[in-house]
C-alpha cells in the first residue's frame, strides 16, 4: 500500500507492545494528523513499493509523502520532523555525525527489542490487574 495524499506513512510491528507504546505517543503528538500509521503484523499487510512485510517488521521504516523509503535512525528522524514537539530531537540528529551513532544504537537495540517488549506486555498486564483504588 502506497502513502494516501499527501501524508507519510510509518509502518510498525502492531504485535509488539513497545512499538504499540511508542507509536500510540507518536499520534497523540501535534504534527501527528500528517502521518499515517500502518500495522504490518498482519500476515496480509502490504508495505507498498520497494518494502516487503518482512523488512518492516524487522526494522522501522517510514516513507514520506513524495514517496521516498528511510529506515532505521533515519526514519525517526523523518517522523520527528514532521511533529513539533520533537522537531529538537531531529535537529540534534542533524549534527555532523550524530545519524551514523544513533544509526549504531538502533542496531544494537534491534536483538534486545524482543525483550523489552515482553517487559512492557508484562508491565501493563501487571497494571491492567492492580485495583485503580486502594479498598
Amino acid at each position: 500500500m502506497t502513502n494516501t495524499g499527501n501524508k507519510a506513512t510509518v509502518y510498525f510491528d502492531g504485535s509488539c507492545a513497545l512499538c504499540r507504546a511508542e507509536i500510540s505517543h507518536y499520534r497523540s503528538c501535534s504534527g501527528a494528523e500528517a502521518i499515517e500509521f500502518k500495522d504490518v503484523s498482519s500476515p496480509l499487510a502490504t508495505p507498498g513499493p520497494g518494502l516487503s512485510r518482512e523488512q518492516a517488521m524487522a526494522r522501522f521504516h517510514m516513507r514520506s509523502a513524495d514517496g521516498s523509503l528511510v529506515s532505521g535512525a533515519a526514519a525517526f528522524i523523518a517522523i520527528w520532523r514532521l511533529l513539533p514537539s520533537w522537531r529538537w530531537a531531529a535537529w540534534l540528529a542533524s549534527l555532523p555525525g550524530a545519524l551514523p551513532l544513533l544509526e549504531i544504537a538502533y542496531r544494537m537495540f534491534l536483538p534486545v527489542r524482543p525483550l523489552l517488549a515482553a517487559v512492557v506486555r508484562a508491565w501493563v498486564a501487571l497494571r491492567a490487574r492492580r485495583p485503580n483504588s486502594p479498598s
